[in-house]
């Protein structure tokens, strides 16, 4: 197959279109692109600015990536001839969102393992996630950039003793000098594959974080970074005209300007959840200092949808797997004056040059809203609260409760667009749950016309949580706490999963708390789809 650059359409309302050509003009007259691409990190800000002239690596990963495909070779043909049946990735945001996509997104491959992803902390999701698993036939892949990562780092000290310190059985991501790359040298581990340390954790699925995972799996590793290959080369133009991710970029900035800041992301099926990554990619990167764009994914889309004034709608389009009730939910948006930007790609092999163009979009919209879209100053927040809330208690964490009825109360009283509600879940990830999530999303949203968000927890406090602390003050938070679920011990640690989840989930209460946010935490007993679909037929009657 050859690979072909994704391609940008648009459907804009007059006001953001002017905007945006606009817009296109000054980045010709201050030669963004050019100085993006010759790597000049006062597009961002100041000279010398941390995490930027060090973070602009994934600039060159179509090409610099390819050098890896040797050693990705290698170990995808030991985990044949070794018999793995199951490679499992355990990392958090940047290190699993890309291998996740791309397990939701390609069938499994005859004679290869089966790709699973472990980013929870929930008792019942570890559990989940290993079951079965056979240590003469897995394995495992800690993924993590700075190698210190508490959920990954957690998980490997479980599998650790679970499989006998098997070192044959393990591998690591991470980059070079980590505490990670050192202890898989010290266990004897089978593989170590590097990063590129030029490259920040939501712009790496093109590096050896999303690779590895792809290559043991059987997927086509070479065949994606060609993908992303054909963007980047698409992505030089310094005009408006002939750059999609340029054009794409200065939509999201001028769109958020005009008050369209609810990114709705409508991505067919076939692409792998690609929204789960985008996720992170546009909320982490543009969520800061009272600006960005807050994506939306997951909503239901029938006709009776009520959508508000809020949204940009960015349509990605597999050519070849069309949904046609998302074409029409798009077309209705234009219709209603929301701006609509159509991501054409073909099929799951076009999902690296869906990446790299969305990555550069999103750099783009950076440099216009004027913020750095490579650093990520709220995330750390949550996680000294998380440590705080662990310092000072035992095995039990206290956590602030109220009944499902006053949480939708609280939540809608008052609530309209631009307002949103953003739903976090510690619950153990399942069909049944995802259905109840989206229908909550949806009997909020038609309430009240806000946009409403859902995330697992703890995998949003990577993604989305830097928008909710550190985007515009807009957000109204439900927590939802599965407090039934059997702990499951942490080596080393002196606390199980069960108190770092509870802990993370109270971490990010009282982060949220401190900003100025409204939330409310409601507990779950070990039904969580029932608690949901609860919540959802309250904030239905309210309509």
């Amino acid at each position: 197959m050859t690979a072909h650059a994704a391609t940008l359409s648009l459907a804009l309302p007059p006001l953001i279109d002017e905007a945006v050509r606009a817009a296109g003009e000054e980045a010709v007259a201050e030669r963004i692109i050019e100085r993006i691409w010759a790597g000049d990190d006062t597009v961002f800000g100041p000279a010398g600015q941390p995490e930027v002239a060090d973070r602009l690596g994934w600039l060159h990963v179509p090409e610099r990536s390819g050098a890896l495909l040797p050693q990705l070779q290698a170990l995808a043909d030991g985990a044949r001839e070794r018999g793995d049946r199951v490679v499992i990735v355990l990392g958090m945001g940047g290190s699993s969102l890309a291998p996740e996509v791309l397990r939701r997104a390609f069938p499994a491959v005859p004679g290869a393992p089966e790709l699973r992803v472990l980013d929870s902390t929930v008792p019942a999701a570890v559990l989940e996630a290993l079951t079965g698993l056979d240590p003469e036939h897995t394995l495992v892949i800690a993924a993590s950039k700075s190698g210190g990562t508490t959920e990954t780092r957690s998980q490997l000290e479980l599998l650790w003793e679970q499989f006998g310190h098997r070192a044959d059985a393990f591998a690591v991501i991470t980059d070079p000098g980590s505490a990670l790359e050192a202890l898989a040298k010290e266990r004897g581990f089978r593989d170590i594959v590097l990063g590129d340390p030029e490259v920040g954790g939501r712009y790496s699925a093109l590096t050896a974080f999303g690779l590895t995972p792809a290559a043991v799996a059987g997927f086509d590793a070479a065949e994606l970074l060609d993908s992303g290959a054909a963007s980047a080369e698409a992505s030089h133009d310094a005009a408006l005209e002939g750059n999609d991710a340029l054009a794409l970029g200065l939509v999201m900035a001028e769109a958020a300007k005009a008050g369209r800041d609810k990114l709705t992301i409508l991505a067919d099926a076939s692409l792998g959840g690609v929204e789960l990554w985008l996720e992170q990619l546009v909320a982490e990167s543009t969520g800061k200092h009272g600006k960005g764009l807050l994506p939306v994914a997951g909503e239901p889309t029938g006709g009776s949808a009520r959508f508000g004034g809020d949204r940009l709608v960015l349509r990605i389009r597999d050519t070849q797997k069309p949904s046609a009730s998302l074409d029409e939910t798009a077309g209705r948006l234009a219709a209603a004056d929301a701006p609509v930007a159509t991501i054409d790609t073909d099929g799951p092999l076009g999902l690296g040059s869906v990446f790299f163009l969305t990555e550069l979009a999103t750099a783009v919209c950076g440099w216009r809203l004027g913020i750095n879209p490579f650093d990520q100053p709220n995330v750390q927040q949550a996680k000294d609260a998380t440590l705080a809330v662990l310092a000072r208690s035992e095995h039990e964490i206290p956590l602030p409760g109220v009944t499902p009825k006053e949480a939708i109360a609280d939540l809608l009283d008052g609530l309209a667009a631009p307002g949103f509600v953003g739903i976090l879940g510690y619950l153990a990830p399942s069909p049944s749950v995802d259905q109840a999530a989206q229908r909550l999303q949806g009997a909020i949203r038609d309430a009240t016309g806000s946009a409403v968000t859902y995330g697992y927890g703890p995998r949003y406090l990577h993604s989305t949580g830097q928008y909710h602390k550190g985007g515009p003050d807009e957000g109204r938070f439900l927590i939802v706490v599965d407090v039934a679920t059997p702990d499951v011990e942490i080596p080393g640690s002196g606390y199980g999963f069960r108190t770092l989840a509870h802990a993370q989930a109270l971490g990010d209460y009282n982060t949220l708390t401190s900003v100025g946010r409204k939330v409310v935490l409601v507990t779950t007993d070990g039904s969580p789809a029932e608690t949901l679909h609860d919540l959802a037929d309250r904030a239905a009657r309210t309509s």
